[in-house]
C-alpha cells in the first residue's frame, strides 16, 4: 500500500489584485493564486509540476515548505501526523539560484545542515565525503562558490539539500537559468542522486520534455488548480526525444498548457 507524504486538502491562497487601480481596500479583489486545491504524493514519488506563468505552482511549492500559510485549507506530512506551519529542515528546498553561503567551501556547504543538526564530526565528514564523491566535485571541495560554474553550484546545492536528510526535497526550476548541454546533466546527476537517496521529490518546470523525462507523476496547475494529474508509464532509460511514446507525453501535456 502506498504511503502519502504529503496531502493536500481543500489549499487556496488568495492575492490582492492591485493592478484594478481601486484606491480602496474594501474594492480591491481578490486573485485566487491556488484555488481549492486537492493532492496526493506518495512516498519516493519524483513529482513534476507544470504550467505557465501565473498559474501558482511556485506559490503551492512555496506553501509546501511552510514560507507562507495558506488562506484556507492545510498541507499534512507522513499520513497526516505532521501540520505544515512553517519551514522544516525534513523539507529541502532547492532555487533556481544556488543560495549557497559564498563564505563556504564546496564541503562546508555540504556539511552545514549536518551540522547543524548536532552530528559527530566523523559523520559529517561521512555525509560530505559521500556527496562530494556523488556529485563528482571531488577536486572542487576546498573551493567556493565563486570559484564554481554554475552547474556545479547547482550540483553542489542539491547535495546539501540531500545531506540535511530531509525526505521531502522541493526543486523551484534549479536548472533553468543552465545551457542546454549543462542542464541535461544536471537532470541526468539529479535522477542519480534521487536514485541512491529516494527523498520525495516536488519539481516545479516549465519545460514539458524536463518534466516527462525526471518525474513518475506530472501534475499541470492552470488556474490555480490541477488541470490533470498523469503517470509517466515509461522506463527513464527509453525516456528520449526520438522515442514516438516520449513525444506522446509531451505533445498530451501541450494540449492542457496555453501561453498567456
Amino acid at each position: 500500500m502506498a504511503y502519502t507524504k504529503i496531502e493536500i486538502r481543500h489549499l487556496s491562497k488568495h492575492y490582492e489584485d492591485f493592478a484594478t487601480g481601486s484606491k480602496k481596500a474594501q474594492d480591491i479583489p481578490r486573485k485566487n493564486v491556488i484555488d481549492n486545491l486537492n493532492l496526493k504524493i506518495n512516498a519516493r514519488e519524483f513529482i513534476c509540476v507544470l504550467g505557465h506563468s501565473g498559474c501558482g505552482k511556485s506559490t503551492l511549492l512555496n506553501l509546501i515548505a511552510g514560507y507562507i500559510k495558506p488562506d484556507e485549507g492545510e498541507i499534512l506530512i507522513n499520513e497526516g501526523k505532521e501540520k505544515v506551519t512553517g519551514p522544516s529542515p525534513n523539507r529541502g528546498v532547492v532555487f533556481q539560484e544556488h543560495a549557497l553561503f559564498p563564505w563556504y567551501t564546496v564541503e562546508q556547504n555540504i556539511g552545514f545542515g549536518p551540522k547543524m543538526a548536532h552530528k559527530n564530526k566523523e559523520t559529517i565528514q561521512q555525509i560530505v565525503d559521500e556527496y562530494i564523491t556523488m556529485i563528482g566535485l571531488e577536486e572542487y571541495r576546498k573551493c567556493y562558490p565563486d570559484q564554481l560554474s554554475g552547474g556545479m553550484k547547482q550540483r553542489v546545492g542539491i547535495a546539501r539539500a540531500f545531506a540535511n536528510e530531509a525526505d521531502i526535497l522541493l526543486m523551484d526550476e534549479p536548472f533553468s537559468a543552465l545551457d542546454e548541454f549543462t542542464r541535461a546533466n544536471m537532470q541526468k546527476e539529479l535522477l542519480k542522486i534521487w536514485g541512491r537517496n529516494k527523498a520525495t521529490v516536488v519539481f516545479i518546470t516549465h519545460s514539458i520534455e524536463e518534466a516527462v523525462l525526471l518525474a513518475d507523476r506530472v501534475i499541470v496547475m492552470g488556474e490555480g488548480k490541477v488541470v490533470t494529474d498523469t503517470g509517466i508509464e515509461m522506463p527513464r532509460e527509453e525516456r528520449e526525444l526520438n522515442n514516438p511514446k516520449f513525444m506522446d507525453y509531451v505533445n498530451y501535456f501541450k494540449g492542457y498548457i496555453q501561453d498567456k
